[in-house]
């Protein structure tokens, strides 16, 4: 069967909308820990980003009574695309409808997967102007390296926790024209995790398998940084400010993303990675498909995948 002639409606992840009840630890973390700059506020949210990332957000922090994401954001590549891709979502009858938009970008188009999150498209966006204080020396940089914390360049991917990972490999391709890369298949069929891309990055975002019965869970969010040195010295900075790391440094063996997961005050997941390595440029891309066998055998190096990984999620299970 020929390969689909791959849909470049999707630039690109946009950014995420986080909810926290521990607003002002979790604003201290994101700045002064991962080295997010604010960009600006508006009622209950803070507007976060990496010192190289475009525009003017890629992390929405929310305070609220809960955890986990409130929206996912992507940028489409045209206002002729958004179009496209909103026909397509209503005939999907996934819609949910149009936004204004907020600090960071104009109107968008809301829509929910098969397992609750919800998405929204935009394209009118609020490109980054760094204050005189942040301006850098190269032109073609967004924001100058300030060196603060971690000092996270910018958004890689994120990753969401489903009850049926097969409905949602069905429903990413369809609604944003999605390009599953890698997956993984379990001796009895099912699926346990997926990978999409909308360009040639590896992947922007993952759907792993709730191990709960809960709907509409959050498993983490990625910067990324320029080398695994800066990993292994994320790992320090974590230790020396008290950060729970949940695993790593260590490498995947699916997407090979260099990792180390921590837990942000309110217990959402955050995971700095050297990610930038794998290219996607074949046009008739095959997915990588992984089994059962092949996943108990752990990360590529051998380190067993922690427990925690399969059942903590935002918000927590049944809540």
């Amino acid at each position: 069967m020929p390969t689909p002639e791959p849909c470049h409606d999707i630039a690109h992840l946009g950014h995420v909308e986080m909810l926290t009840d521990k607003p002002d630890e979790s604003l201290n973390f994101f700045v002064n820990v991962l080295g997010l700059t604010e960009s600006g506020r508006d009622k209950e949210s803070v507007y976060l980003r990496g010192w190289d990332d475009y525009e003017f957000h890629t992390l929405k922090l929310t305070a609220s009574d809960t955890t986990g994401v409130a929206h996912i954001g992507y940028r489409a590549a045209s206002l002729e695309a958004l179009e496209r891709r909103v026909a397509a979502i209503e005939a999907m009858g996934a819609g949910i409808g149009w936004d204004n938009g907020d600090l960071g970008h104009g109107p968008a188009y809301r829509f929910k997967d098969p397992d609750g999150h919800v998405f929204e498209i935009y394209y009118e966006t609020n490109r980054y102007r760094a204050p005189e204080g942040e301006r850098p020396a190269l032109k073609n940089q967004a924001q100058r390296y300030h060196g603060r914390g971690v000092c996270a360049r910018r958004i890689d991917h994120l990753n969401l926790l489903a009850q049926d990972v097969s409905a949602i490999a069905d429903f990413m391709p369809r609604a944003l024209g999605s390009r599953i890369t890698e997956r993984i298949v379990m001796d009895d069929g099912t699926q346990a995790g997926c990978w999409f891309t909308v360009n040639n990055k590896s992947y922007d975002i993952a759907y792993t398998r709730d191990h709960t019965s809960t709907r509409g869970r959050f498993h983490h969010v990625t910067y990324a940084v320029d080398s695994r040195e800066d990993v292994l010295r994320a790992a320090d900075i974590f230790l020396e400010n008290g950060v729970f790391i949940e695993t790593g440094p260590h490498k995947h063996a699916v997407q090979q993303t260099f990792f180390l997961y921590v837990y942000e005050p309110a217990g959402n997941r955050v995971e700095v990675a050297n990610a930038g390595a794998r290219l996607i440029l074949a046009p008739d891309w095959e997915p990588v498909v992984w089994t059962e066998a092949e996943r108990r055998k752990g990360q590529a190096w051998g380190l067993k995948t922690i427990e925690s990984f399969h059942t903590h999620g935002t918000p927590p299970a049944g809540e």
